[in-house]
């Protein structure tokens, strides 16, 4: 494979696919390059989900300019992308005098970064809206316009609306290196062939830094940072909370809160744990993570049911060497533009990240928006929110259907069907799970999950043996006489 285009972006995450979206309003080739199978299988697919108001990063820096912008944004994209968000507010809780404090240095901060509607609350009023936080709180920082969402869907319909105006998406493309004349970028090399740029965009999240020597910028490392999170039941919501609900921040991080998603579930977490440059990808979780987790959010809401729990699982940021976001034109190599370090708050950040790394390049290029852009995406069924006579018609139109696959969050074959032949559709099991829900509910697809295996395997004409769970190795079938999995 030997292609031309304008512009490359390196990596598929929510960062990427929100520039993508950006690129495509503009006549530029753009092409986004993604190793896995799925977009989002990085740090997108396992964070807080939370739209952070803005209140935390230090005045003046990226991080701050980022947040409130995109923020902002967000409010706009919902209706446009059809995005999952919910705008709940937050709370930041405090338990003793100390902590009080630090709510008002952050709510110092969060006016001078231009958050509106900042309130610190005693803890009576804390408890009025959430009932089951613990008796200890003595006050919070109130955030109206913080919120939940569903980070690896807003991804996706960043994506979906770009391939529709003309960008591409090649998944399952490893970039192997950058060729570089003269300073400036002329190609990236990839497992699939190469791609003729002149204009690279780096956003590589925990492999950052590795993207960045290839084009010759050594200028910052990433170290990654490993959080642990627990799911549980939607039957335990009623229990817990309706908002996110934060410890005073540390040096770490925002700390271990408790939190709703979109869906109707809560989950605790995240923990922090640095790793070595090494274990990059390490998303284990651990029993001494499990324990640490439940026991710091107990100090929010005491009742955490541990018992509710359906599934566990780890997310790494990428931690910059500058303690910002590193974002705009290398210093080092002509054509290369940064969006690095993106971790918190940088789901919220993304389609501010993007406009402006975007904006440079349309200057630079002189390139004109497209006339004949199309807004939104194509409207995905979601049968079990449809009135009766809306499951009939539906039925009616498409028996597809009337077929439920997964049993606990009712999806049915019609929606699976769907995933897989979008723009930018399901590959795998988990892709078809995080785009329909089916596999999420109480079993983990222990009842779904063979009839998503052969759907998947009609649906892409590939044998049983070749179907995955996520990753480009994650096969779900192993063959004794190739002692391997995927193709005999």
């Amino acid at each position: 494979m030997t292609k031309q285009a304008d512009v490359v972006v390196i990596g598929g995450g929510i960062t990427g696919a929100a520039i993508l979206y950006e690129l495509a309003k503009y006549n530029l080739r753009a092409v986004l390059v993604e190793q896995e199978p799925e977009l989002a299988a990085g740090t997108t697919k396992a964070n807080s989900a939370i739209l952070h108001a803005g209140f935390d990063a230090p005045t003046g820096s990226m991080k701050a300019r980022m947040n409130v912008e995109g923020n902002a944004m967000y409010h706009e994209l919902k209706d446009e992308l059809d995005l999952e968000i919910e705008w709940t507010g937050s709370f930041v809780a405090a338990v003793d005098d100390e902590e009080m404090s630090v709510l008002q240095e952050l709510l110092e901060r969060g006016k001078a970064n231009g958050v509106p509607g900042l309130e610190i609350w005693d803890g009576d009023k804390v408890r009025e809206k959430e009932p089951n936080v613990s008796k200890d709180i003595k006050g919070a920082l109130w955030a109206p316009t913080a919120g939940i969402c569903w980070p690896f869907g807003m991804a996706l319909a960043f994506a979906e609306n770009a391939v529709i105006n003309g960008a591409e998406v090649l998944r399952e493309c490893q970039v192997t290196g950058i060729t570089v004349e003269n300073g400036a970028v002329k190609a990236v090399e990839t497992d699939q062939g190469t791609i003729e740029t002149k204009y690279v965009i780096n956003a590589a999240g925990v492999h950052a830094d590795d993207v960045s020597r290839m084009a010759g910028d050594d200028s910052f490392t990433i170290t990654p940072r490993r959080g642990e999170y627990i799911l549980f039941d939607k039957t335990a919501q009623k229990d817990l909370v309706y908002s996110p609900i934060f410890p005073t921040p540390t040096k770490m991080g925002k700390g271990i809160l408790v939190c709703a998603t979109t869906h109707g579930n809560v989950f605790v977490g995240p923990n922090a744990h640095d790793l070595d440059g090494s274990e990059k990808d390490d998303t284990a979780v651990t029993i001494p993570g499990m324990n640490e987790i439940l026991e710091k959010a107990r100090k929010l809401v005491p009742n955490i049911p541990a018992g509710a729990a359906i599934t566990e699982f780890a997310g790494v940021r990428a931690v910059s060497s500058t303690g910002d976001f590193i974002i705009g034109h290398s210093e080092k190599t002509k054509g290369l533009f940064q969006a690095a370090g993106i971790q918190s708050p940088g789901l919220t950040s993304a389609p501010a990240i993007a406009k402006a790394i975007v904006g440079e390049i349309v200057a630079e290029t002189g390139a004109a928006q497209k006339e004949d852009y199309k807004k939104g995406r194509p409207a995905q069924p979601c049968f079990r929110t449809l009135s009766d006579d809306d499951k009939k018609a539906l039925i009616a139109k498409d028996a597809a259907y009337g077929r439920v696959i997964c049993r606990c969050e009712t999806i049915t074959e019609g929606e699976i069907i769907d995933a897989i032949r979008r723009p930018v559709g399901a590959r795998t099991v988990d892709g078809v799970k995080r785009r329909t829900r089916a596999g999420m509910g109480r079993c983990q697809g222990g009842f779904c999950g063979p009839r998503v295996t052969q759907i998947l395997a009609r649906e892409l004409n590939i044998p049983v043996t070749e179907v995955r769970k996520e990753m480009r190795k994650s096969y779900m079938f192993y063959d004794k006489e190739t002692q391997s999995g995927g193709k005999a």
